[in-house]
């Protein structure tokens, strides 16, 4: 007979214990948070290299599962990096930007970079400059010197116009004709003793009388025209007199106003190249300064071509403060939760005028990039991926090196949206933080050739870091900084102690604690919460152990539904007895954030014939490629362990009983494995000892996954069953070091109600479950 119990562990061997006493506090009232991150050396020192590298294409894509505190040691990070920028003098390169009109071509707004602070001074300077002009151009207008000087020139017009007319009525009627000026035209009309000329004299007059007063007439009509001609000089004289005039008064006035603005943008040339196109464009507009609002307002209608309000005059005056850091006395932190390509980018405004939709240079508004331009953005790259366009866009801008705002319904919508703006882009000096999971780093590193020149540092968080005994202390200091920061209950060594146990289990290994401490936060939080209702004025143990059992039950209903669905034979697993070709094996579901253990039915049917193993869950398209590679590894060790002389004549039929779902993973090839090897020897299976662990061809028994979960799950059921005493599971001994099992079940080995047991080859595991020596 075999004797098991060399092969049993002993409740010590079940889980790891952190002793309270070992802790350098009894409570955490009396130590202080953690001054660094616990247990991500690796990442921080990643993190670091990327934000101290001011380069181009030095972009930082930091990798963690969700709680290993990502955006914690990015905040942090970055507040170090901005002050080690600003310490000194402070001089920090950032900039106001500002979009101005552009004389040259209005459709493509130029783009001002100016000192902090200046952009907001440049804007108010030019609303007010407008306002000023106004007022100063027509009280110049309105001037009495002006209007005085107007009236002269216009009484010498008037008076060398008569002189004119005068002397050439006068020149006329010496030649016996009138003359008469009207709209219509000039006339010339013989006279006869102070009387027109009748038609009938006219006709009645001989040829040469007739002859020599039409040469008379053209004659004097001649002199007329010449005289108009001369009038018509004076008029023109005097017009181009009061335009410069006009001119004067306006330049005296404009110059007045701009000669200080030049001077004060001297050093910037992009601004005083705006100032002196706006200095052109008033002078030149300087008539309309002299119309009332009504008529300025008239004056916007909607040009066809490019949707811009058309022949606005003072449309240049208003300057777009796009970018205004003049409140910023540190490079700027951008978190963008909502990637859109305008959030990104940013967008192009319209308003609706007149059937259709109208834009100009005011209507740009920046995106995240624009606003951490000089700092820093921080953004999620699955965020940047459900946004679509977004992922190029930010490739080509940070492989330019310059963002402008784009309108990207124009592609779409152009028949609603005619043509806009095409502004001038800003250059941006921008450091982009993108935060994901692990797995879809490795996918854009696979599958976009860019994403390797684009984020050339990667910071890879880890879930887990050795269990030492300066990082059991580090999980008090964590919990202290927790229950400083949500102003919790102070939790007493035992209670941290048991957070450390749970940090164990979280990663299923005794010799590792989680570094997941956004999980473990919340457990601090349930455990205050039970600790209140409990009135303790301080956190223990027990009430950790609350938290996490109350987590687990809020969870477990469809656990708890499929185990009842066992007890009560719809799901049939056999819990005592022995069977041929019959074992229990063990699968691990997950729903939500919960994973479960689910026993299973496991048979082997075996006969003579010729077509080795038959995986009837693969012939049912039922069977993943794990668990197919694992079944063909079972006709290797078959093979191996039983042909080596002779051919191995046999047919094997394997199947998971009331599976109807996908099985996937090679946990189960062992299990296989021994209800083959008990169909093939007759030799019954002992029903009570479930099993789980995989298999390679030499016969070795190899670790799998949820061995926590596996162990738990055939316990509750056999609880469930009244099954307890002689039930137990076979495991793979390598995944001992991965129990941290309740203590309800270390009580229950303890009292020799349920037996692990842990096995290193094929036959071990058969001896046990036999109950005859392999071999």
């Amino acid at each position: 007979m075999v004797n098991p119990n060399r092969f049993e562990l002993q409740p010590r061997d079940l889980r790891w214990r952190c002793d309270p006493a070992s802790l350098p506090f009894s409570c955490t009232d009396e130590i202080e948070p953690p001054a660094t991150f616990i247990g991500q050396d690796r990442a921080v020192a990643a993190l670091a290299f990327g934000l101290g590298v001011q380069r181009p294409s030095y972009n930082i894509f930091v990798t963690g599962l969700t709680g290993t505190g990502k955006n914690t040691v990015i905040r942090s990070h970055l507040a170090e990096a901005v002050r080690q920028r600003t310490k000194g003098d402070g001089d920090i390169p950032l900039y106001d930007w500002c979009y101005v009109y552009n004389f040259d071509s209005p459709d493509r707004p130029r783009a001002l970079r100016l000192p902090r602070g200046t952009g907001a001074r440049l804007t108010n300077q030019c609303r007010q400059l407008l306002d000023t002009l106004r007022r100063d151009i027509r009280a110049a207008f309105d001037d009495e010197t002006y209007k005085a000087e107007t009236r002269r020139m216009l009484d010498e017009l008037v008076a060398r116009r008569q002189e004119l007319i005068k002397h050439t009525e006068a020149d006329a009627i010496a030649h016996g004709f009138a003359v008469q000026i009207s709209s219509a035209g000039i006339a010339v009309i013989p006279v006869v003793n102070g009387k027109p000329l009748e038609q009938s004299t006219y006709l009645s007059m001989s040829d040469d009388q007739r002859s020599g007063l039409d040469q008379a007439r053209r004659e004097v009509t001649a002199s007329v025209e010449e005289a108009v001609t001369q009038i018509r000089e004076l008029e023109r004289a005097h017009t181009q007199r009061v335009e410069d005039l006009d001119r004067r008064v306006a330049e005296n006035t404009i110059e007045r106003h701009f000669t200080p603005l030049r001077e004060q943008y001297q050093d910037l040339q992009q601004a005083l190249t705006f100032v002196e196109g706006l200095r052109a464009h008033t002078i030149e507009h300087a008539r309309l300064f002299r119309q009332d609002e009504e008529s300025e307002d008239a004056q916007q209608t909607v040009s066809p071509h490019t949707g811009r309000v058309a022949r606005n005059p003072f449309l240049p005056y208003q300057v777009n403060l796009f970018v205004d850091n003049s409140s910023k006395d540190a490079p700027p932190i951008v978190v963008e939760h909502h990637p859109t390509y305008m959030n990104l980018f940013g967008q192009i405004e319209r308003r609706p005028l007149m059937g259709t939709y109208v834009t100009d240079h005011t209507m740009l508004k920046p995106g995240a990039l624009a606003l951490a331009n000089g700092g820093y953005l921080v953004v999620e790259a699955r965020e940047i991926l459900l946004n679509p366009g977004v992922w190029p866009a930010l490739k080509r801008v940070l492989r330019g090196q310059q963002v402008r705002p784009e309108d990207p319904s124009e592609m779409f919508m152009s028949a609603i949206f005619p043509p806009g703006l095409r502004p001038e882009p800003i250059p941006i000096d921008v450091k982009v933080i993108m935060t994901g999971d692990p797995e879809l780093y490795h996918l854009l590193s696979a599958v976009d050739e860019d994403f390797w020149q684009i984020f050339k540092v990667r910071a890879d968080l880890d879930h887990q870091m050795p269990n030492t005994p300066a990082h059991v202390s580090d999980y008090g200091a964590f919990v202290c900084g927790v229950v400083k920061e949500q102003n919790l209950r102070p939790f007493t060594n035992d209670a941290v102690a048991a957070v450390a146990e749970y940090g164990a289990r979280l990663v299923s290994d005794r010799k590792k604690l989680s570094t997941r401490f956004g999980q473990l936060a919340d457990v601090l939080v349930e455990a205050t919460h039970w600790a209140e209702l409990d009135g303790a004025p301080r956190v223990q143990a027990k009430h950790v152990l609350k938290a996490l059992e109350e987590k687990v039950y809020r969870s477990s209903r469809i656990a708890d539904t499929i185990r009842e669905a066992m007890v009560d034979g719809t799901l049939m697993v056999d819990l005592e007895g022995a069977e041929i070709g019959q074992v229990n094996g063990l699968a691990v579901y997950t729903v939500g954030d919960f994973s479960f253990g689910k026993p299973s039915r496991i048979t082997a049917r075996t006969y003579m014939g010729r077509e080795g193993i038959i995986n009837i869950e693969r012939e049912a398209r039922l069977s993943g490629q794990t668990h197919d590679k694992g079944v063909l590894i079972l006709s290797g060790y078959l093979g191996w362990k039983f042909a080596q002389d002779h051919p191995l004549s046999v047919t094997v039929t394997i199947a998971f009983e009331q599976s109807y779902g996908l099985v996937e993973g090679d946990s189960a090839s062992s299990t296989e494995l021994y209800a083959i090897l008990s169909s093939l020897s007759r030799l019954p299976i002992n029903q009570a000892i479930a099993v789980t662990g995989s298999v390679n061809q030499l016969g070795e028994i190899q670790p799998i996954g949820g061995a926590n979960e596996k162990v738990e799950g055939y316990f509750e059921l056999c609880k469930a069953a009244g099954r307890l005493g002689n039930a137990g599971i076979l495991l793979p001994k390598n995944n001992v070091r991965n129990l941290m099992l309740r203590q309800e079940i270390l009580d229950a080995v303890h009292n020799r109600q349920f037996h692990v047991y842990a096995v290193e080859t094929v036959d071990d595991g058969i001896s046990i479950l036999t109950g005859v020596e392999a071999g």
